[in-house]
């Protein structure tokens, strides 16, 4: 969910972004300073402006001075917290799982989409007066058709489709389109409502988005397919934080746009501008749903080079998370909408 004009120049900004931090990288962050990398879904001016007034509120609730970090490239964000560059982020599943695996990272919140449902899908889109009506016409691999993906550290853009799309079929879109291009999912949005890609994918949260802002893409393009719900998107921290510091955050987190009155609707209207309805607790079990789309498309991909011991390393790994994931399901309570 990122905006990006293409990978060259993203490679090039993510460069730029982490060669601005690299003082903190040297000298150590002030006890009384953090710095949030925010995942940015749409261009960086429209990110900016959206959380200003969520880090303000940030800063004056635990005392801290908060530094905003924006970056168009998941693998930035990544490794800007592994080389304590940043000290807490808002991540998407993937390069969240990444930062716990990677950065010395752990999962502390995650959000709740403002609709009241609790998760968002992965979709393809087309052109609403497209002749491409279904997968399988997506599918027919001519290479006439251009496609455009996400991030590929991306849940949504490109996680979900590979597993639950591709791979299933023994398609892969580099053999499968004319081209493949990588880009946001505002980007690609964009690019599909004027026609300048056959097909895309995309989330819910983004075409919800747009349309809730009139912004009139949404309503030129076509959703062909969607996946099962994903979890909402982790906020994660450096393990290593001061305890007084968690804390604090942890309080500003899960008390945020709760409560009645003009100063609850108005923290609440902050986050309604990126589909945001408040934050519950989490932890890293929050990602196991990742995890098993991990091992979903390794296992697919073992099924079609054919080896049978790498197929039966693949099952079992699946099959362990999926343990996971039921004694996880066992023990937790529907988790409560947040007050007010």
């Amino acid at each position: 969910m990122i905006f990006r004009r293409s990978l060259l120049v993203l490679g090039a900004a993510a460069a730029l972004a982490l060669a601005g931090c690299g003082e903190k990288a040297a000298t150590g962050a002030a006890q009384d300073t953090i710095t949030f990398s925010i995942l940015s879904t749409e261009s960086a001016q429209n990110m900016e402006s959206y959380w200003t007034p969520i880090l303000a509120d940030m800063e004056k609730q635990t005392g801290l001075k908060v530094k905003p970090f924006f970056s168009g490239s998941y693998s930035a964000l990544i490794e800007a917290m592994r080389f304590k560059q940043t000290d807490l982020g808002w991540f998407s599943n993937q390069s969240g799982l990444e930062a716990v695996r990677r950065s010395n990272g752990e999962v502390f919140a995650r959000t709740i989409d403002d609709s009241g449902t609790d998760g968002y899908k992965s979709v393809i889109i087309v052109p609403a007066d497209s002749p491409i009506r279904t997968v399988a016409d997506l599918l027919k691999c001519d290479r006439t058709l251009n496609f455009g993906m996400g991030d590929k550290k991306s849940t949504s853009g490109t996680l979900a489709p590979m597993t639950y799309v591709f791979i299933p079929a023994g398609k892969k879109p580099e053999t499968c389109f004319k081209t493949v291009l990588s880009a946001s999912h505002q980007a690609n949005l964009f690019a599909v409502a004027n026609g300048r890609l056959d097909a895309a994918t995309n989330n819910s949260t983004a075409i919800g988005l747009n349309r809730s802002r009139g912004e009139g893409q949404a309503e030129r393009i076509r959703v062909i397919w969607e996946s099962d719900t994903l979890p909402e998107d982790p906020i994660v921290w450096r393990k290593d934080l001061d305890p007084a510091i968690k804390e604090k955050l942890r309080q500003f987190f899960l008390t945020y746009g709760r409560g009645e009155g003009p100063e609850a609707d108005r923290q609440r209207a902050n986050m309604a501008k990126i589909s945001i309805g408040g934050f519950l607790p989490a932890d890293d079990t929050h990602l196991l749903i990742v995890r098993k789309m991990e091992a979903l498309e390794t296992l697919g991909m073992a099924k079609e080079g054919g080896d049978p011991a790498k197929v039966a390393a693949a099952q079992k790994a699946y099959d362990e998370i999926q343990v996971e994931i039921d004694k996880k399901a066992a023990a937790t309570p529907a988790a409560p909408a947040p007050a007010g």
